[in-house]
């Protein structure tokens, strides 16, 4: 296949309704909030067996429902803003923090790109769009991500947020180096920067077995780059109380827990684009038409062992905060 596929073929992309487009972006939203959701509890409950306890269990059956209980009680907590906070900005770090969480997304796909599904009587491929520099795409916007937790620790006007910002900062800038690196093998091997075009050079071998150094180095840089345990030092509580967003409560902090759990689900799926060719079985043939498949399948199989990854990526559970549900 031509490394310059990606180029060529991605006039697919573009070319949908508005109103497919739309489809297809809340699609995206809503598989991001469910898999957190049950990523949340999953990641509680093994915890909770770790512990020899019983874990959620009360909303819901076997307690699934127990995030979505908290994010309303959170919602509905007091929102508390400091005398000592800059208010503008106080109040825009959670949005700068979660928008570019949920944006990496739309470049990721759910499917080979020789299969697509139908939509209301239309076909189309499984993922939102497609860029040439596409894995670029997603690191700028992680970056954009961590000017929300510096403004958040800088505008609460306060010391610990402020040290705690400034350490998640300094994490992340530098694990997002080794990430790159991590990338860059499967770029040259894939002779594009496309996702669409990655899965398919991994049409007969998964880059897992060519690339394995890279692979164990993108594992390791994506739990430090979501400040995941062991990584978790900017948000210790020994010494920093909670970290950037100590001061703050209700739906500015379910908001940046969103962000973090979103931005696991994402990483976890960029593994399986690079990695794992989105779940599709190595020893395929190579793409040469489309032919039209269902939109279930493939789709949440592939992405379910995302979940799983990101789920398993802390062996801690998170800090609760405005009085969240312990079991």
């Amino acid at each position: 296949m031509s490394p310059y596929f990606a180029a060529e073929d991605l006039s697919m992309f573009g070319t949908d309704p508005w109103w497919l487009v739309v489809v297809k972006a809340v699609f995206c939203f809503a598989f991001l909030m469910v898999t957190v959701l049950f990523s949340i509890v999953w990641e509680r409950k093994v915890v909770a067996w770790m512990q020899l306890r019983i874990g959620p269990n009360r909303h819901g059956p076997w307690g699934m429902l127990q995030s979505l209980a908290d994010g309303v009680k959170l919602m509905l907590k007091e929102d508390l803003i400091v005398k000592r906070a800059d208010k503008v900005v106080y109040v825009l770090a959670p949005i700068v923090a979660a928008i570019p969480a949920f944006m990496a997304i739309a470049v990721i796909p759910f499917g080979p790109a020789d299969n697509e599904v139908s939509i209301f009587g239309t076909r189309t491929a499984m993922q939102l769009t497609d860029l040439p520099i596409a894995m670029l795409f997603i690191l700028a916007v992680a970056s954009v991500g961590i000017y929300g937790i510096v403004l958040a620790g800088w505008s609460s006007g306060s010391t610990y947020p402020l040290l705690g910002g400034l350490r998640s900062c300094a994490q992340m800038i530098s694990y997002e180096i080794a990430m790159g690196a991590a990338f860059a093998s499967v770029f040259l091997y894939s002779g594009s920067m496309s996702t669409s075009t990655i899965v398919e050079q991994q049409h007969d071998r998964w880059y897992i077995l060519l690339l394995p150094v890279s692979f164990i180095l993108y594992i390791v840089t994506m739990v430090g780059e979501t400040n995941r345990a062991p990584f978790d030092m900017p948000e210790s509580e020994g010494d920093l109380v909670g970290g950037f967003n100590t001061e703050y409560s209700s739906i500015k902090f379910a908001m940046f827990m969103l962000a973090e759990y979103v931005n696991m689900v994402t990483v976890s799926a960029v593994s399986t684009t690079l990695f794992l060719a989105v779940g599709a079985p190595p020893g395929r043939s190579a793409p040469s038409g489309r032919a039209p498949t269902t939109a279930g399948g493939r789709c949440c199989g592939s992405r379910s062992r995302s979940s799983c990854c990101c789920s398993s990526s802390s062996g801690c559970a998170a800090p609760s905060r405005g009085g969240a549900t312990t079991s």
